[in-house]
This record gives structure tokens, C-alpha cells and sequence, in this order.
């Protein structure tokens, strides 16, 4: 790592400006999605299904989104290997942010659930953003900060989604002063959170427009017009520091993440046809992506989705679900039926407590877990103790004392936050770290979402099966005994995981890329550093890292001569 560093002395650094960009456009879909959360029972209620029917169709609502998503995880991703991340992320957002305009003024089931199949079918944005990051940071020290930021921005949307949805949620009925002459809100009781969340997604949208920059190598210089347009709004306010910059620029190429998406890799009027190398990338074989270490890692991320995730979304209906009455057919402590008996608006305040715990906890603690107990073993922890957390929640309805019942609940709910948050970055390192290349990244996140995107869709559907049959029997502990097996059966994978190297190991290639315009160094389609500022002298050029191969292309020498190592095409000066 020596050679490496030795350009940068402080060591590789992360691309803030492009991770805070990709944050904004993930910002909106926690907040639309958890908008959902607190007022989903009431509506479901609404078109007419009975109340011990509500849990099952409230899973079933979320397990279709789910099974849409899954279905076209894997076309998305291999869309975003062809045409770009950045189109296809907009795409994504502008489709989600219709299909939630039209959920919050659905009138019938049928209309709900076709809404959210379309949602789910229109927008492979997880697992695209998830390749992003990882093609922005290849470094393994710096994957914690770096995949911990989408979960940690899960977090705050968390925090504002649910408050949308619990205080804006039949606006008419909780604020009839204000909106109690509106006939629109009358006949669409629960659009105005998701016309507010469709704001924020527009806002979403434009940022990723105007701001976001490709990282797919292919497409990473073509012209962009939304960072042209973006560029032009902002120049004005980008006078200075431009003008700051402007001598070190015209000397070097800019880092990764700053450089301009039309700029090539030298000056094109000074390179003859032959430099002009164009990187062919063929599309990845199943056995590439399909690796014993990548299968034993898609299982068990399989299995934190769907217990997590349907965890979430049975829990609104425990809450609403009415209080613990003990009669003839109640034998504690296992059959006995009730909930907390709390409508939407108490349901938001709980989701957003829930949020900022789950924020602190992402932001001060997971980075510095990871750093002194590692990825690996933060992470099988954690999936050893979901199973408690699932086999004390329903035990919280019997606690007579309004406060020391909310206080139980919070308590376990937070550390159901704390594992989730600690759960699903560090299975998206240890997933992204058993890839054998770079290239493979899109596919294999697309095949992550699907198979998660199956479990997201049985997790829901199952429980809120179970869920309906406990309660007609009387055993309200039956849904969440039921996730407390799965998540059993989930952490056996965990046991089998190593942490592999990463992709950048197998490509040969250990990237200087960060925002700041410090760096030296390009990439090329496989992920390998290519020297191009020519000032290094012959120490750099010969400072390689032992598995790393540099070229330089110095002012004397730029015939860019091609040699074929292995299946590689190096630059050689």
C-alpha cells in the first residue's frame, strides 16, 4: 500500500460530494415508503375488509410490491450496466414518484395493490445505488462509512415518513379546521403524506439530474446535459473556488468523482487514434456471479430482509390492533390476544422515535463497531440475537401501565433498530467483498435485490397469514414466533461467510479516487489505475503495489502502446 499512498500521503478518502448526492436521491424513497407504515391498517380498513383480516391483506399489499421489484431487479441492473447508473436511477425515481401520487388517493384494494406492483416493477434503485457506492469506494477501510451512509439515510427518512404519514393521514378527520372544507381531502383521506413525499422526491429527482455524475466506466464521459445544465445554474456560485483551482487543473486531470463527464483521459487534440482505447466489457457469466462465497451471502441476506422487513410491517397492525382484554380463552402466558390499540398518529411518533435512535446508532456507533470487532463478526452477532428480539415483542401488549408498556416496546424496538442498522450494511460489504470483479457488480446487486425482493414478498404474506390465524384462535404470539424461527434459520449462513478481499483485489487495481481533486489517477473499465499526470517522476512510476500494475504516460512517451497481460490491456509508457 506504500506505492499507493505515496501520492497522497493522508491515504484514500471518500467521495463526499457524490455519496451526499446519492444520498438526496435516496432520501425520498425511506420517507415515501415508511410514510406508508402508520396509517396502512386504517386504510386497508377503509376499502371495507374486516378487522381480523386486515394483517393479511396489509402483508399481502406489501408482499406484491415486493415480488414486483423482485422480478425486474436483475433487468434494471443489467440496464445499468448497459445505458448507465444515473438513467436508470432517475427512471426509477420519477415512476416511484407518480405510482405514489396515485396510492394516496387509491379507493379500493384492487387499485392499492396494482399501484404497488407498478411501484415495485418501476424502480431497481437499491441495488443500483448499493454498485454506485462500491464503485465509488473500493477501498476496504473505508467501506463502513461508505455503505453505512444509505442505511443511516434510511434512518432520517425513517424519522420523516412515518411523521408524514401518522400527522397528515386523513387530514379532514385530524385537522378540521384547516382541511375540513376540502372536498379533496374528504374523498382522498390519505393523499396529502404521499403529495408531500412526492415533493421531496421531485427534489430527489433533480439533484440526481443536474448533480449526480456516472460511474459506469463506458458511459462515465459521455456527454451529460443534466451536469452541463447543473453546472451552468451553479457557476455563478462557483466563480471562486473555480478560479482557486484553475492553475492545478491545467496540469493534471481532475479526481473520479470531480471531473467533468465529457472531459477524456488526456486531451484529445493531443492524442493520436490509436490512444483513443475504448474498454469492451462483456456481460458477466452466471458462474462468475454465482460463487459459492456470493450464494452463501445472497442467502443470508435472503433471510434478513424478510424477517426485518416483515417486522416492520406487521408491527403497525400489533399497535392498532386492540388492547389485551383477558377473558376464558386467554391462558398466559402464551394464549392471549391484543395490541396497543393506538391509531396512525401515535403510530408516526412511535416510527419516529424509532428513526432518530436508529440515526444515532448508524451515525456514532456502527462505524467504530466495525473498526474494532470487524465486519464479519459485528454481523453474525447481530443475526444471533434477532430471534430474541422477535420472541419478547408481543409479551409488551400484557403491560398494564400505559407508560412502562410504551417504554418496554421502545426499548426492544430500538434494538431491533440497532440490529438492522448494523445488519444490512454489514451484509452489503461482506456481499460487494465476495465479488470477484468490479464488472459484476450491477448484476450481482440486481440478484441481490431479487432474491431479497422474494423475501420481503413471502416475509409479509406468511406473517400476515399467521398473523390473522393467531388472532382468531387467540394466540397473538404465533406471526411473531414465526419470524423469530426464520431469523434462526437465517443466521446459519452468517457461519459460513468469509470476508473476502473485494473485487478490487481480483481486478488488480486499488483506487485513489476521492472528490477533492487531489488525486493523480484515473480508472479503466476493469477498475485498474492508470497514472496520467505528467509530473510524476520515475520513483512513482515504479512505486507498485505488488499486485497493482501502474502505467505512466509521461510527455515524452504518449504512443499508448496496448499489451495484453493475462486477459487485462494495460497502459504501458
Amino acid at each position: 500500500m506504500s506505492g499507493q499512498n505515496k501520492h497522497k500521503p493522508g491515504g484514500p478518502k471518500l467521495p463526499v460530494k457524490q455519496l451526499a448526492i446519492l444520498a438526496v436521491a435516496r432520501f425520498a424513497e425511506p420517507l415515501a415508503l415508511t410514510s406508508v407504515f402508520p396509517y396502512l391498517p386504517e386504510m386497508i380498513k377503509s376499502f371495507g375488509i374486516e378487522k381480523n383480516e386486515v394483517a393479511k391483506w396489509a402483508g399481502i399489499t406489501g408482499a406484491v410490491f415486493s415480488i414486483s421489484q423482485s422480478t425486474t431487479a436483475v433487468a434494471w441492473g443489467r440496464a445499468s450496466d448497459r445505458v448507465g447508473r444515473k438513467p436508470v436511477i432517475l427512471v426509477g425515481l420519477f415512476a416511484t414518484m407518480c405510482c405514489f401520487l396515485l396510492w394516496g388517493m387509491s379507493t379500493s384494494l384492487t387499485m392499492a395493490i396494482t399501484v404497488r406492483a407498478i411501484m415495485g416493477g418501476t424502480n431497481g434503485n437499491v441495488g443500483i445505488i448499493r454498485t454506485m457506492v462500491a464503485e465509488l469506494v473500493p477501498e476496504k477501510e473505508l467501506q463502513p462509512k461508505a455503505f453505512s451512509l444509505m442505511p443511516l439515510v434510511w434512518s432520517v427518512g425513517s424519522v420523516f415518513g412515518p411523521a408524514f404519514g401518522g400527522f397528515f393521514a386523513r387530514p379532514a378527520d385530524q385537522y378540521p379546521n384547516v382541511f375540513g372544507n376540502i372536498e379533496y381531502f374528504k374523498r382522498f383521506p390519505f393523499a396529502l403524506p404521499n403529495l408531500m413525499a412526492c415533493c421531496i422526491f421531485f427534489v430527489s429527482f433533480t439533484t440526481g439530474l443536474l448533480f449526480l455524475r456516472e460511474t459506469l466506466e463506458s458511459k462515465r464521459h459521455k456527454r451529460d446535459w443534466g451536469l452541463i445544465l447543473g453546472e451552468k445554474l451553479t457557476r455563478p456560485f462557483n466563480r471562486s473556488r473555480k478560479h482557486h483551482h484553475h492553475h492545478r487543473h491545467q496540469h493534471r486531470r481532475h479526481s473520479f468523482v470531480d471531473d467533468e463527464a465529457s472531459a477524456p483521459l488526456l486531451s484529445s487534440g493531443k492524442l493520436s487514434s490509436t490512444e483513443r482505447i475504448a474498454v469492451q466489457v462483456s456481460p458477466p457469466s452466471i458462474k462468475e456471479i454465482f460463487t459459492r462465497q456470493t450464494v452463501i451471502n445472497l442467502i443470508s441476506y435472503t433471510f434478513l430482509a424478510l424477517h426485518s422487513v416483515t417486522y416492520d410491517q406487521v408491527m403497525p397492525v400489533f399497535l392498532n390492533y386492540p388492547r389485551y382484554v383477558r377473558d376464558e380463552n386467554t391462558q398466559l402466558p402464551f394464549k392471549f390476544v391484543g395490541g396497543f390499540g393506538i391509531g396512525s398518529d401515535k403510530i408516526g411518533t412511535i416510527y419516529t422515535i424509532y428513526g432518530i435512535f436508529c440515526g444515532l446508532i448508524q451515525f456514532f456507533l456502527f462505524p467504530r463497531l466495525c473498526a474494532r470487532f470487524g465486519v464479519l463478526h459485528v454481523y453474525r452477532t447481530a443475526m444471533c440475537v434477532f430471534p430474541l428480539v422477535y420472541f419478547l415483542t408481543p409479551f409488551t401488549a400484557l403491560v398494564q401501565d400505559d407508560t412502562l408498556r410504551y417504554a418496554v416496546f421502545l426499548c426492544i424496538l430500538i434494538v431491533k433498530g440497532f440490529l438492522v442498522i448494523v445488519g444490512f450494511p454489514c451484509t452489503t460489504i461482506l456481499l460487494t467483498n465476495s465479488a470477484s470483479s468490479l464488472r459484476i457488480l450491477g448484476t450481482l446487486n440486481g440478484f441481490a435485490t431479487t432474491f431479497s425482493g422474494l423475501g420481503r414478498a413471502a416475509g409479509p404474506a406468511m406473517t400476515g397469514a399467521v398473523f390473522s390465524w393467531g388472532v382468531q384462535h387467540g394466540y397473538v404470539i404465533a406471526p411473531w414466533w414465526f419470524l423469530c424461527c426464520i431469523a434462526i434459520v437465517g443466521a446459519i449462513p452468517s457461519f459460513f461467510i468469509v470476508d473476502g478481499d473485494g473485487p478490487t483485489r481480483s481486478l488488480d487495481s486499488e483506487s485513489e479516487d476521492s472528490d477533492d481533486g487531489e488525486d493523480d489517477e484515473g480508472t479503466n473499465g476493469e477498475g485498474r489505475n492508470v497514472i496520467v499526470d505528467s509530473a510524476l517522476d520515475d520513483d512513482d512510476c515504479l512505486s507498485l503495489h505488488s499486485e497493482t500494475t501502474y502505467g505512466a504516460i509521461s510527455p515524452e512517451n504518449r504512443s499508448g502502446k496496448v499489451s495484453k497481460v493475462g486477459s487485462e490491456t494495460n497502459l504501458l509508457s
